[in-house]
């Protein structure tokens, strides 16, 4: 069947495997302390135009999202995101299992106000029985949004100053960054990112490798013993050189960007066709993630022949659905798709 249900049906990159083929039988120390991982650090480093970040190897998003929060939180502290965010939708209560309350904020295709945010801070401070409710820990944002929308400089600054005067930490969910540094129009870059937040993870499992995520605290600011708490939430691998290789790989060349940009291309030519065959658009994506709006009965009718993800009902006759194009995209994906529709 023809896929476009999520950005990692595919297994990884070809120039991931052919690495992790070379240096399968290399004798290696474990838990990111290889100089595969050592080099993938560097390279991150410099790419995050930073040479003093603190930078870690997870397995997979929902238990960064879990390592990272829970170890910035004070006991009895929250952390603000959108409501459609992906810690409060789709992560089964992981951050809630961790002791730590998610405060839902009002957003707007996906994006929080700095406007909301702000109002949300001052609210709490200026209730005088804030002392007994949930305090406000950090913010985390998404880039690009569970809506594949993405921030813009200005936005991330705004974010970032009010953070900064709160004194609470700004924590940017890194999972399709690859695609939102490839997104159409965006002024946002990695050196942005690394300058406006105080920690981020650049995304790999969705982004090119067989799994995986980079963590990044830009300023040498990761909390005592990570690696330790890393290991009491399950995400962090003995066999660290499988993340390691990866981003090595993935950071080489700019392989990274390039690979993303293949599915912001496939992308623009996925919205083409949905254009051309009269299908109309629930919003606008600048990025991999297309959302249309189905009539029921060719729903119905489509999925047979064609995987996407629901969305949520738009209403009794309608439900939104959500295309993703990745780095594995081809142009017979896209051919294939408009005879269909």
């Amino acid at each position: 069947m023809l896929s476009f249900e999520n950005d990692y049906i595919a297994g990884a990159h070809p120039e991931i495997l052919k690495r992790l083929a070379e240096t399968n039988l290399e004798p290696l120390s474990g838990y990111g302390t290889d100089p595969y991982c050592a080099s993938a650090r560097e390279k991150i480093r410099a790419a995050c135009q930073t040479k003093d970040a603190d930078v870690y190897f997870l397995v997979g998003g929902t238990q960064t999202n879990s390592v990272v929060i829970s170890s910035m939180l004070r006991s009895y502290d929250g952390v603000l995101c959108a409501d459609t965010g992906h810690i409060n939708t789709h992560e089964a209560g992981a951050i809630e299992y961790t002791g730590h309350k998610v405060l839902p904020l009002p957003q707007k295709q996906g994006k929080i106000s700095p406007n909301d945010l702000e109002r949300y801070l001052s609210d709490f401070y200026g209730d005088e029985n804030h002392e007994h409710m949930v305090f406000p820990g950090m913010v985390y944002i998404s880039h690009p949004t569970e809506y594949g929308t993405l921030y813009t400089k200005d936005e991330l600054t705004s974010l970032s100053e009010l953070c900064r005067a709160y004194h609470i930490p700004l924590y940017m969910d890194g999972a399709r960054l690859g695609y939102g540094l490839a997104g159409s129009g965006t002024d946002v870059s990695l050196g942005d990112i690394a300058r406006l937040c105080d920690v981020f993870y650049i995304g790999g499992t969705k982004v090119g490798a067989l799994c995986g995520e980079a963590v990044v605290f830009p300023k040498g600011n990761a909390p005592a013993h990570f690696l330790t708490i890393a290991k009491q939430h399950g995400a962090l691998l003995a066999k660290g050189r499988l993340l390691g290789i990866q981003f090595d790989v993935l950071f080489t060349d700019d392989l990274y960007l390039q690979i993303s940009k293949n599915a912001i291309q496939a992308a623009e030519t996925l919205k083409s066709i949905i254009k051309e065959k009269g299908y109309p658009f629930y919003l606008e994506s600048p990025t991999n993630q297309q959302f249309i709006l189905l009539e029921n009965s060719r729903l119905e009718k489509l999925k047979k022949e064609v995987a996407f993800s629901f969305w949520d009902k738009a209403d009794e006759n309608h439900t939104i659905v959500r295309f993703a194009t990745s780095w594995s995209t081809t142009s017979d994906d896209l051919k294939k798709l408009r005879e269909i529709l």
